[in-house]
């Protein structure tokens, strides 16, 4: 019997070494740190940003993502919203060298890699947004090998998009002249506008 075990045992240590070649597992899905025994993050400013192609999102609209900075490895790439480590949405067509990771019971909810070859500025993301109203934002945790890696890369905030619809809807009303008052509001009820909402009103 402990011949057998020795195999598994081997193999279980390898693992615990090497850390994870073939993409992050699932129990990294909340803090998104890469089981790497006995490396930590590094403490320095990530070299990486996470660009998209719009500041805003509506349900069903593919949102694109890519990593800009140095040639990288290993990936963990996520959508969240405040207060959550919940991954939002789903991810689809991984590029090459990625693939879907199961986090939160979503079975596209997170993009990891596949294998150690290289990714880089040209590797794009793309995430499906779910129909909820709250911000959103990126967050990725990002290798250029075992040793040397970064966490909590986040990008911008996204907000839903209906905003700017009915941003555009109160400055037409005012250029003709359909409302006496046309307000544009921040979240607070402020101005200037801020992307958020506006409102128009007779006076």
């Amino acid at each position: 019997m402990k011949m057998l075990l020795l195999p598994y045992v081997i193999l279980q240590v390898f693992h615990a070494v090497q850390g994870y070649p073939n993409g992050a597992p699932t129990g990294a899905c909340e803090d998104m740190l890469p089981r790497h025994v006995g490396v930590l993050p590094q403490p320095s400013p990530a070299p990486y940003s996470l660009l998209t192609n719009s500041r805003t999102f509506e349900a069903g609209k593919p949102i694109t993502v890519t990593i800009k900075g140095p040639d990288y490895r290993g990936v963990l790439l996520e959508a969240r919203t405040d207060g959550s480590t919940n991954g939002l949405g789903s991810w689809s067509l991984p590029p090459p060298d990625t693939k879907f990771l199961q986090c939160t019971g979503n079975p596209q909810g997170a993009v990891t890699h596949a294998n150690t070859n290289v990714k880089g500025n040209s590797t794009v993301y793309n995430w499906v947004p779910p129909s909820i109203t709250s911000p959103v934002y990126f967050v990725a945790t990002i290798a250029q090998q075992r040793t040397v890696y970064w966490i909590n890369v986040r990008s911008a905030t996204l907000t839903r998009g209906t905003y700017r619809t009915t941003q555009s809807v109160c400055k037409e009303g005012l250029k003709k002249k359909t409302f006496s008052v046309c307000s544009l509001l921040d979240r607070n009820n402020s101005w200037p506008w801020s992307g958020y909402g506006c409102r128009c009103h007779n006076g």
